[in-house]
């Protein structure tokens, strides 16, 4: 038995809190030939069913709506119009929606069930593909986010391009989900890879969400990342609705990137105040070096002093030093930016909590990084953020779970960006997965926070067929020539390259648990031909204690306000 695919308007209407439909192009639907551009034999007979069954005149309806709050242009596949496929007034349509969405600064959300191009137009339906991917290439040059919801089915070049081809990928559980569609696969093909569960295993989407979740999960990404964003949050019948004019864009001088602005659920409170549960101090306002930008602080640690100092400095644990609120070397602040007095957040919650000791050793360091009970990085996501959303897989085959968290969150009142080692080795997958997240945080505009605790990158024969060095490599250069300010935290283990590749240049703290290290003592004892007696002396002689790094300027204190 077949079970019945929900329509375009049944979709739309599952996700949005109201639409405003697209009216048709100007002076109406292109010319066609009779039966299409190829004079396909009863094409425009299937065309009038197709428009009589499903109520619709093509096979996508367009229009912007509201989801959770957000404005956003949705696009939304008929599948019963032949098969949701893509033709070229198919075409006309997407290009006006996505052009719709970067006059008024609006995310685009398709609501993908299609078969692929329309084989009754030939070449001319396939090269619509060409199409959408310049409108949705513009779209991300314009700073604004994709958000696509893929149902059954989503595939050929429907997959190729709306799908796989946004920001993030949400699919509907037991989604047919592949570039291959069921009738041109091999025979002896799994079906189970062509599902939305294989493609979020498969590194190409991020999550599976129940229909009746899905609304909420939307609304909330395209809170997160439209922080910033005008329009996104305008009403209906305010300028990011169809007939209003589009509000003026926000720009930035030459070299920096966009500036983040409150999160839209932020309350605005008065400024001077400080102190947050899990949270910095509030003074922490400087920009990294060469952008305008406002940087994520560095989350205090969990149940005790998160701050290479000295134990006699208290106040609030994780903040920066008290000096330090103004811009970076080098930057003369942001030169373009909200309105006076919109950067103000919420009033923060002032917690006491505990002092740790800097380590004595430079193996002390070791093994308290290696500790079992070491707060590990989901711990200070959860005292960082009210609440956060992960992204997953690296769109090149591959996950990370165990070796790297990354996604986008709230803290006092605006989004930030994240990108977590969890304690184990990490995988070339985690690598390009936190590359990934790095990039759409810059393009967005959204600040990032790393957190760096591994003992290494992976080193199986495995990791090095799925191409660590070139990972390794590829994160490093997305971290320095991120636009966008990226603030690092060593909350364990800081082993080597694999490490480093996460950490923002000027500007890393550490916690009293951690260590940072070109090598691990044992490994270096061993090259250096040393007994394992002499392993605790090398260690030393490293010198990756906290305190250590400081002095040698790899890291920056943290001090209490």
């Amino acid at each position: 038995m077949t079970t019945r695919r929900a329509s375009a308007r049944e979709v739309v209407a599952l996700v949005a809190d109201d639409f405003t439909r697209f009216p048709d192009p100007p002076g109406g639907e292109r010319a066609s030939a009779p039966d299409g551009p190829l004079g396909w034999p009863g094409y425009d007979a299937s065309r009038e069913r197709a428009a009589r069954r499903t109520g619709e005149s093509e096979s996508v309806v367009c229009g912007t709506a509201s989801v959770g709050g957000t404005r956003a242009v949705l696009i939304a596949f008929e599948f019963g119009f032949l098969g949701g496929s893509l033709g070229e007034r198919t075409g006309d349509r997407l290009e006006a929606a996505y052009t719709y969405a970067r006059e008024h600064r609006l995310p685009v959300v398709p609501l993908v069930a299609t078969g692929g191009s329309r084989m009754q137009e030939g070449m001319l339906a396939l090269t619509q593909l060409q199409r959408v991917a310049r409108q949705s290439a513009l779209t991300r040059e314009a700073g604004l986010p994709q958000i696509a919801v893929l149902r059954d089915p989503t595939t050929g070049g429907g997959w190729a391009t709306l799908g796989a081809g946004a920001d993030v990928v949400l699919a509907l559980p037991d989604a047919q989900v592949g570039f291959a569609g069921s009738r041109v696969r091999p025979p002896d093909a799994d079906p189970a890879a062509y599902t939305a569960q294989a493609q979020v295993a498969a590194g190409a989407a991020d999550a599976v969400v129940p229909p009746a979740e899905l609304r909420e999960v939307l609304g909330r990404w395209l809170r997160l990342l439209t922080d910033g964003t005008p329009s996104a949050h305008h009403p209906a019948g305010t300028p990011g609705t169809p007939g209003e004019p589009c509000p003026a864009r926000e720009t930035t001088a030459p070299g920096t990137g966009p500036r983040a602005k409150p999160h839209p659920e932020a309350a605005a409170v008065p400024p001077g105040t400080h102190g947050t549960p899990g949270g910095p101090a509030a003074a922490e306002t400087s920009a990294a070096p060469g952008t305008g930008n406002r940087p994520a602080e560095p989350p205090s640690e969990p149940r005790r002093e998160a701050a290479a100092r000295p134990a006699e400095h208290q106040g609030t644990p994780g903040g920066p030093a008290a000096d330090e609120t103004g811009p970076g070397p080098g930057v003369g602040g942001s030169v373009t930016g909200p309105p006076p007095g919109s950067l103000r957040e919420p009033a923060p919650v002032p917690v006491a909590l505990g002092v740790a000791e800097l380590p004595r050793t430079g193996w002390e360091a070791v093994r308290r990084a290696r500790a079992a009970e070491r707060p590990r990085a989901g711990a200070y996501l959860d005292a960082y953020f009210s609440h956060r959303l992960a992204i997953s897989g690296d769109r090149c085959g591959g996950v990370d779970p165990d070796g790297m968290l990354c996604g986008f969150g709230v803290h006092r009142g605006r989004t930030v960006g994240y990108a977590a080692q969890t304690g184990a080795a990490t995988r070339p997958a985690g690598y390009r997965t936190a590359a990934r997240l790095i990039r759409l945080a810059d393009r967005l505009g959204i600040p990032v926070l790393t957190l760096v605790d591994t003992p290494g990158a992976a080193n199986d024969a495995e990791a090095e067929r799925q191409g660590a060095g070139a990972a390794i490599a590829e994160l490093f250069g997305v971290v320095a020539t991120a636009r966008t300010p990226i603030t690092t935290l060593v909350i364990g283990e800081g082993g080597s390259g694999g490490a480093l590749a996460l950490a923002a240049p000027g500007r890393t703290w550490a916690t009293p648990d951690s260590y940072f290290s070109v090598i691990a003592p044992e490994s270096a004892a061993a090259i250096l031909k040393r007994s394992p007696r002499e392993v605790e002396a090398t260690a030393d002689q490293l010198r990756i204690r906290p305190q250590d790094l400081v002095e040698l300027g790899v890291i920056r204190i943290t001090e209490a306000r």
